[in-house]
């Protein structure tokens, strides 16, 4: 429980990268980057269109870039976590552990 003489700044939690799915999506590029679309879809046990329309609101906010090709003749999306996403990433936790209380 949180020291009851400090206040918890809730809008300090980034709202972008809390939604489940998202939060487990930066999690994983902060240790795997970058890490391709069925290999996040595998980490993250969600649908091709959920993990889309989580990407791309990451993408919006300037966390992770995707990058489309191709391996051989096969389509490709790599899924890159940015410095700004790196940033916020380590913001968020941040955050987070300033929730918890101090010994």
């Amino acid at each position: 429980m949180p020291n009851k003489s400090s206040n918890i700044d809730i809008d300090a939690i980034d709202e972008v990268i809390h939604g489940r799915l998202r939060l487990g999506i930066m999690a994983y590029l902060s240790a795997v980057n970058p890490a391709s679309f069925p290999e996040l879809l595998s980490k993250t046990g969600t649908s091709n269109g959920n993990l889309s329309t989580h990407l791309s609101k990451l993408e919006s906010a300037g966390y992770v870039t995707q990058e489309k090709g191709f391996a051989g003749k096969k389509p490709q999306t790599l899924v890159h976590l940015t410095d700004v996403g790196r940033e916020a990433w380590i913001d968020y936790l941040d955050a987070m552990r300033s929730l918890l209380p101090t010994q």
